[in-house]
């Protein structure tokens, strides 16, 4: 029987994907029916995935289809695996609509509530689960004969609560924003003093920051907030040491913050990086200190109600860190009883581990506790939806959650990209997916449990790369990004629990959906309320030769902006600066004279179409006020105003493509000559007010900025 591919090869020789050969049916069909797409197009026509990748995709659901042989028996055995279901292993149910259930017209079936009580379903020509059925996650159980069923039940809100009113806001990097008292770095204090000062001084309505997802231990460690070892838990790294109660009872620590301040004072006066990891070592010396002064009764009982709430997750997330201190963070080359949390070593690990198991926790609730400050202080500040959270598409494979979660992720496989117009290469972003048919036997609660987390201090959500609830590019480890292909989500059921979730927490929900999208996808968003991500540059009509947009034009349910943090500042879209920039470090696909007259270009249609709508005088350069202006007009729900932007910083904080020839993730704001500037002084900046300003129709709240004794 010829195989596919030598799985000893795997990684060290890599295939091109046009020397594959065509995969036989047996294995198409074998793909199709574990929604493994057998061909992607590029936007250059249709592309053929190869046997090679697709048997490895399959293998990592847990399917041997080496052979055409091996295919064909998987295939049949999955066939009578599902003809023997009663129920699938999650039902999805939308609160006010009749659902339809495919059960032999002699079964039994009831719901059992998730508060206890019970549902009986009667048969009436067919099965229906009732269109007044309780939000909630429930259980559905059936019996016919012989053959019983149990499955998940998500009875969700048709649409996701909408920002109550149009309002902007702030999109800031926290750990750029450093205030008169940061360690070096922007904290949660900071991020309480920044919505405090955007709401009541400026009338913002949100204020939306980078994940603050834990990181990965270890140094050097990786700056990016968008491979994590945790998106369950916040890092530590984040907290204002100064605020936590028991720091008034220890004398040393006050002799750290004296030593925090040079840090701080090296990045703001002498142009020194962002330093993460002499921040957490400084922090993690303060807190092993804080950590044994006893708690007050009152402490000591909010710290237990938040160990018995976080349950489970909160107990393994404590264990691998403390795992990880002695045998390193990379899990996947611990002795091999700790490589699974269920392991009976971990059980006996854990027994000498106590006191590092309870620091951990410890610290998860201190994170957590200053971040329901920072969401209070934005909401006490007068910000509708108060703070953003933003929740990055996957984890780092070797990190908390991986080890925690190994159950319902692939193995040996990677998320990424396919080849497009932008990138002819494709993306490999080194982070493991969700395994669809594990996450739906699960019942969707791992899944569930993330964005309750997310939302839990939050007004809403931001999604990175939302396209993954529909569809994500798989790539087997040590292939290329070219060798990838697309793998099917129950986009019903990601959409049911995101539903559920972010109407229990009250919060709206943003999707990035810049990219490539699949057609009908930011429809689907739209219809259960998903705002989706609109930047100004790439607002233009591609049906009329890419003209510029009109803002009429514009969707409503959006987050509009003029950049990201992964895209060139408005400063350098200004000047040509991002241009030169990427030449500097070899980045441009055409020769230099080409990509400035194409960003010269740019600029003038949008300099055309400012004139043409009374925003810019005749002849007058394009503004940052005037852009900002421009989205004003649009119908947009929600402006996103970059921090940077108000005091002119031309420098993106991340440069994709790139690793150590750019200091991705490490800069502070700064003004338009690479000056740091504190959250001070971006406050009493003349550009913050005047973005204010142009921006205050959407709220209303010009009185705010207008200074004392003078008629509004």
């Amino acid at each position: 029987m010829a195989a596919y591919l030598d799985r000893e090869q795997v990684g060290t020789e890599q295939v091109p994907a046009e020397d594959n050969p065509a995969a036989p049916p047996e294995l198409l069909a074998l793909a199709h029916a574990y929604g493994v797409d057998t061909s992607y197009d590029a936007g250059a026509g249709p592309v053929q995935v190869g046997p090679r990748t697709l048997s490895a995709v399959l293998a990592a659901l847990g399917v041997d289809a080496d052979t055409p042989e091996l295919a064909a028996d998987a295939l049949e055995r999955h066939r009578a695996d599902q003809a023997r279901r009663l129920l699938p292993p999650t039902v999805v149910a939308w609160h006010g609509r009749r659902t339809a259930l495919d059960l032999p017209p002699d079964a039994e079936a009831r719901v059992e509530l998730e508060d206890g009580g019970a549902w009986q379903l009667t048969h009436d020509h067919s099965w229906w689960l009732p269109e007044d059925l309780p939000l909630g996650r429930h259980t559905l159980h059936a019996a016919a004969g012989e053959r019983t069923g149990r499955a998940a039940l998500i009875v969700a809100p048709p649409r996701i609560p909408e920002p109550p009113h149009r309002s902007w806001g702030f999109l800031a990097q926290l750990y750029s924003v450093l205030g008169e008292h940061s360690w070096g770095m922007g904290d949660l204090a900071d991020l309480a003093e920044l919505a405090q000062w955007a709401g009541a001084e400026l009338g913002a309505g949100f204020l939306q920051i980078n994940p603050l997802h834990a990181g990965m231990p270890g140094e050097p460690s990786d700056p990016s907030p968008y491979r994590p070892s945790s998106r369950r838990f916040a890092d530590p790294v984040h907290l204002r040491i100064e605020a936590i109660p028991e720091y008034t009872r220890h004398d040393h620590v006050r002799d750290l913050a004296r030593r925090a301040r040079l840090l701080r004072e090296e990045v703001l006066d002498h142009d020194a990086l962002i330093d993460r990891d002499a921040v957490r070592a400084l922090k993690q010396e303060a807190l092993e200190l804080l950590h044994t002064v006893p708690r007050g009764v009152g402490r000591e009982a909010a710290y237990r109600a938040f160990v018995r709430r976080e349950g489970e997750w909160l107990e393994r997330y404590a264990v691998w860190n403390a795992l990880a201190e002695v045998h390193g963070p990379a899990w996947h080359s611990w002795p091999k009883g700790l490589r699974h949390p269920a392991n009976p070593q971990v059980a006996a690990e854990k027994a000498a581990l106590t006191d590092r198991i309870e620091f951990h926790r410890w610290q998860a609730w201190l994170v957590d506790e200053q971040l329901h400050a920072a969401q209070r202080a934005a909401t006490d500040a007068g910000m509708p939806l108060g703070l953003i959270h933003d929740l990055a598409v996957g984890v780092h494979p070797d990190g908390a959650d991986a080890w925690a979660l190994q159950d319902v992720l692939a193995t040996g496989i990677s998320t990424g990209a396919p080849p497009d117009a932008f990138n002819a290469h494709g993306q490999d972003w080194g982070l493991p997916p969700w395994r669809p048919d594990a996450l739906a036997e699960a019942g969707y609660a791992p899944y569930a449990e993330l964005l309750r987390s997310a939302a839990r201090h939050a007004g809403a959500i931001r999604i990175d790369h939302v396209m993954g609830l529909f569809r994500l590019w798989w790539v087997p480890v040590g292939a290329r990004p070219t060798e990838g292909t697309y793998v099917r989500y129950d986009a019903e059921a990601m959409l049911a629990v995101l539903a559920l979730e972010a109407h229990r927490a009250g919060a709206a929900v943003i999707g990035e959906d810049l990219g490539t999208v699949e057609p009908g996808v930011r429809e689907r968003l739209a219809e259960h309320g998903v705002l989706g991500t609109s930047v100004l540059w790439f607002e233009r009509d591609w049906n009329a030769d890419g003209e510029v947009l009109p803002p009429d034009r514009w969707r409503a349910g959006c987050l509009a902006t003029l950049t990201t943090h992964d895209l060139p500042s408005t400063a350098a879209r200004l000047t040509g600066d991002h241009v030169a920039l990427r030449h500097q470090l070899g980045l441009l696909a055409r020769p230099l004279a080409e990509e400035q007259h194409a960003a010269a270009a740019e600029l003038a249609d949008w300099q055309h179409e400012l004139v043409r709508l009374g925003l810019l005088a005749d002849g007058a350069p394009v503004t940052t006020e005037a852009l900002y202006a421009y989205l004003l007009a649009t119908p947009a729900r929600l402006v996103g105003v970059w921090l940077p932007d108000t005091v002119g910083d031309p420098r993106p904080q991340n440069l994709p493509g790139t690793w150590d020839q750019y200091p991705n993730w490490r800069l502070p704001v700064a003004d338009a000559t690479g000056t740091p500037r504190t959250l001070d002084a971006v406050a009493a900046s003349p550009g913050a007010a005047a973005i204010a300003s142009t921006l205050a129709p959407m709220t209303g709240h010009a009185d705010r900025r207008t200074p004392p004794g003078e008629p509004l």
